[in-house]
């Protein structure tokens, strides 16, 4: 259960997850395929209770969706209406909050966007103070959060909040981002880890069975979320086909916000994307 972007350690019922993509875990094909692979295969083996996925750079969880490859995609219309089933990228970030395992995300230092966005599908989440930096900047590239932040976001700390956080913008530190709900703690470089090994041993202790249960129990109260995630691809796709969203994710290579130095600067900049004032 290895990969060259994803470590894996298997012990005592627990999975940890080191995501390992350099120089900035960004999210593109190649890790969106080894997150697959790393669900698929967690969720099928009996010998795990809890997954935690963790970063091997202290800068960054997962900084963001690679804008790069976006802009790759090529121009197509979007369809009159929602597909039928999920689409594989939503089915592979879903699977994280209906596996029959617990799902924790240890967050150390940026994510933004899909990087967000796959903190949000784990069942609980934890950040660094001081370090650990939250956002959803899609709106500056005339899009929407689209792998299950504007439906999750919402679910999890209601539309007033989830408004701010997307129409927005803007950074959010650990601690804000606990205020919110967005996270379960914000804790200090020297607590997390260890508070987080010592919950994620806690839950794998108790019986896979009732684990699994009470996940079915809370799937089955979130059993509108596949039909919102659906409609939400179905909008993101229509912002795709957009030719003024293509200028916009340009010139966000453009201002070099693809970039380790860049990425500092995205809450503050973003605002003037459009106008042509960044710099």
């Amino acid at each position: 259960m290895q990969s060259e972007l994803i470590h894996i350690e298997i012990g005592g019922g627990v999975a940890i997850a080191t995501i390992d993509n350099p120089p900035m875990n960004l999210l593109g094909s190649e890790l969106l395929v080894a997150l697959d692979t790393l669900g698929r295969e967690v969720e099928a083996n009996d010998a795990v209770r809890v997954l935690v996925m963790r970063s091997a750079n202290p800068d960054f969880f997962i900084a963001h969706g690679d804008v790069e490859a976006m802009v790759g995609v090529p121009e197509t219309p979007a369809a009159a209406e929602p597909p039928d089933e999920l689409p594989w990228i939503h089915a592979c970030m879903d699977r994280f909050r209906t596996m029959p395992k617990v799902t924790i995300a240890q967050i150390e230092g940026y994510a933004r966007g899909g990087g967000s966005e796959v903190a949000l599908a784990c069942d609980m989440r934890f950040a660094v103070r001081g370090r650990a930096v939250f956002g959803q900047p899609e709106v500056g590239m005339g899009l929407l959060p689209g792998v299950g932040g504007t439906v999750r976001l919402m679910r999890l700390v209601g539309r007033a909040r989830a408004s701010e956080i997307i129409f927005g913008g803007d950074d959010f530190t650990a601690v804000e981002a606990e205020r919110l709900g967005w996270v379960n703690r914000a804790l200090s470089p020297d607590e997390i880890g260890p508070h987080v090994d010592r919950l994620a041993r806690r839950i794998a202790g108790f019986p896979a069975r009732a684990i699994a249960e009470i996940k079915r129990v809370m799937n089955y109260a979130e059993r509108e979320t596949l039909p919102q995630l659906r409609h939400e691809q179905h909008r993101f796709d229509h912002l795709m086909a957009d030719s003024d969203s293509r200028r916009l994710m340009r010139r966000w290579l453009d201002l070099g916000f693809q970039t380790p130095e860049g990425e500092q600067s995205i809450g503050m900049q973003l605002p003037k994307m459009g106008s042509g004032e960044a710099t």
